[in-house]
Parts: structure tokens; sequence; C-alpha cells
């Protein structure tokens, strides 16, 4: 069997031997009624999927090749950013730059990201639209950016990221990089269910699993890599989506594994404090925005890694239910912020140096967690927040903007 055939047969492997646990939930009732079902899911989404949507079917592909920096150390097919919070140094312009933790320098080179986002933005979107109409346009539309960015030989980008969040003076690029292909975890999910639209060739899809496969590899065997899998606080737990989210597109139930141990060994008892706050990120500069995008993260986590069983260890493979000593879930998190996202004038820590007023959005970890711990007020908080932020940072700190992909098997 060559690569790409074992790719596209573990994957379907992998999928079917892991129940859809986010759509059980939304299936399942207590005993009173379901919370919340599928189908409401995508009736309240419905509009703002097909508005998007419609709107993207006349977009054009948009890869990395389209601009570049003199300041990269890559070539043309190398994915580059560079830091937000450094700065020129304003008493030596021509010296390497300085830091400002929390303020974002516009003058960095912001391209290849905005790009990434932007492909973030219109896969999911339109593959929803396919979802709940069964347009096949909607589909095939996706698809053609999927082959832009992962396939076609002049516009594609190369699976590393050696040249993500450079600091001009400092580094060429650096392992908090890492985190600007978080937006590509939606990108994966959808991929999946454009399969089952058939919008690629078996040969296609087969082809950008195996990027994803060679980007993984990537992640785990690159000094960046490393470095960003160890780190303790957001950014530890973005590592761990992505690694969890691309494993279960090309099917590798190993890393699936390990992300399942980071979860529980690392992630939740490193990062959450007995009262279910995250002082890692209560220390930076923008607290609410961090707290909220780790709360997040650690539910997608959940989303993607948990399964049926336990470990080789005995600990409980579903990451909901997992418990640290002192009997606290991940639930803790959510309840420790729940006050504070339905009402942000309680909130009794410093504010946000940027773009506090512009949260909260509606949190993809209210609703998941709603459905996994049968939390209604959880759904009901979610279910009036608003759906798409406008600030360019927050839109690049909520990369999981359509449920429907998750609730929906694929």
């Amino acid at each position: 069997m060559d690569r790409r055939s074992f790719c596209l047969s573990a994957a379907a492997t992998l999928a079917a031997s892991r129940s859809e646990v986010l759509a059980a939930l939304a299936s399942t009732a207590p005993a009173n009624g379901p919370l919340i079902t599928l189908s409401e899911i995508e009736a309240i989404d419905r509009d703002r999927i097909l508005r998007a949507a419609n709107g993207y079917l006349t977009a054009q592909p948009v890869t990395i090749t389209a601009s570049s920096s003199p300041r990269s150390k890559g070539g043309k097919h190398d994915y580059f950013s560079e830091a937000d919070y450094w700065w020129p140094d304003p008493k030596n312009p021509n010296s390497p730059y300085i830091e400002r933790d929390g303020y974002s320098d516009p003058t960095n080179f912001n391209d290849h990201r905005l790009a990434l986002i932007r492909l973030s933005l219109i896969v999911p979107a339109l593959t929803a639209a396919w979802l709940i109409t069964q347009d096949k346009r909607y589909a095939e539309r996706a698809a053609a950016h999927l082959r832009a960015w992962f396939l076609a030989s002049d516009t594609r980008m190369n699976p590393s990221l050696d040249y993500a969040q450079a600091v001009w003076g400092h580094s060429p690029g650096r392992s908090y990089g890492i985190i600007d292909t978080l937006h590509l975890v939606e990108v994966t999910r959808a991929a999946r269910h454009l399969e089952v639209a058939q919008a690629m060739t078996p040969a296609e899809s087969a082809g950008v699993r195996e990027w994803f496969t060679e980007y993984l590899l990537w992640m785990r065997a690159s000094t960046n890599g490393q470095v960003e899998e160890a780190a303790k606080n957001n950014h530890g737990t973005c590592w761990a989506v992505q690694a969890a989210a691309f494993a279960a597109y090309i099917g590798n139930e190993n890393v699936m594994a390990l992300c399942r141990e980071r979860f529980r060994d690392n992630l939740l008892p490193e990062q959450m404090a007995d009262d279910g706050s995250f002082p890692l990120e209560l220390k930076r500069s923008k607290p609410y925005n961090y707290s909220l995008f780790d709360l997040d993260m650690l539910a997608m986590v959940c989303v993607i890694a948990s399964a049926s069983g336990a470990s080789p260890s005995g600990a409980t493979n579903n990451l909901w239910q997992f418990a640290l000593p002192n009997g606290n879930l991940y639930k803790k998190a959510v309840d420790f912020l729940f006050p504070f996202i339905e009402d942000k004038s309680k909130w009794p820590y410093a504010h946000d140096v940027e773009y506090f007023d512009d949260l909260p959005n509606r949190r993809p970890s209210l609703l998941f967690a709603g459905l996994a711990y049968r939390e209604a007020k959880y759904i009901a908080l979610w279910r009036t927040l608003a759906a798409d932020p406008k600030t360019p940072e927050i839109v690049r700190n909520f990369p999981i903007r359509q449920p429907v992909l998750w609730v929906r098997p694929a």
C-alpha cells in the first residue's frame, strides 16, 4: 500500500473507531428533554453561514506566495510572520527590536497570517453551507482553496513553520509562531466533510492529508515544535489542539494518545488553579482575552482527543471527565469564567491593554462544555453572544467559528 492510500485508510479506520461525541451529545436528551439539538444548532447559524458562504463563492484563493517580506530568511513557499509585540527601538531604528507586551506593532509583516486567517474563514463557512444545503457549489469552491494552499506547486505552502513570529535582530523564527497555524484546525475538520462531498478526487484528498502528515512530523521533530509542545501556557494548549486535529485528520492514533496524555499530565494540572482560573494567563497584559482563549482551546482538546476507554495507566480517555487529584474537572475553569462572560463588569482583574471592550464573543467552550456536562446555562449564554467578531485581534484568537462542522459527524 502506498503512502497516500495508507493515509486515507488509516484516517477512515480512526474515524470509524471513535464515536462522534458531540453529535451524540447534541442528539441525546436528559430526562427533561434535549439541551440543544443538532437541528437547532444548524438553525441558529443558518443565516450567518449562508451569508458568509455566498460572499465567498467568488473569492479566489490567496496563499502565502502572493506576498513576501525582505526580512524573511525563507523562500517563496515558506510561511513568514513577525512577532506582534516587538517594535523598532525608537532610540536606534537600526538596532534589534524591543518588546512591548500586549501592544501590536502595525508595521510588522502580517500578510501571510492574514492569508491563513482568510483561509480559515472561507473554507469552514463554505463547507458548513454545503452541509446544511447539500449545494455542491459550496463544497467545490472550498476544495479550490485547499488545492491552492496544499497541492498546487506554484502556490502551496511548505509544511513547516521555521520563519513564523520572527523578531528582527533576535531570531529568524520562533517556537511561538506555531500558534499561527491554529487556524488550520477547523480547516482540517472542514476537509473531512469535503471528502464526503467528493469535492476532491481521492488522489487530491490523499495529497492534502500527506501535507498535514508532513507538517505534524515537523511539529513533533523540529526544535521549535518541541519547545512549543512543552510550553506551560496557552501556547502548549494550542500545540496540543493542532496536533490532535491533524492526527484526527490523517488517522494517527499514536499522536491522539499523546495529546490525551499531555492534557492529563501537563495542560490541566499546570495551567488550572484550584479555583478554576488560569494564573499564567492572568499575569499577561490581556488577562481576559487570554483566559477566554485558553478556555476555548482546552475545550477543543477535549472535543477532538476524547475517546472511550482508558489509557494503559488506567486514566480515562474522556478528557471532559478527567479529574485532577483535588477532584477538579475542566468544568471548574468554565465555572470560574462563566460569570465574567455573562457580565464582564464583574471581572476583578486588570483590564486588557487592548480590545477589552470588544469581548466577549460567542465562545465555543460554552457550547461544547454545555453538551458534555449537560449544563443548560452554558448553552443559554452561548446563544446570546455575537458569533462573528470584527476586530482583527479578536478574530485571530477565535479560530473555531463553525460549530456545525463539529456537531455533524465527519
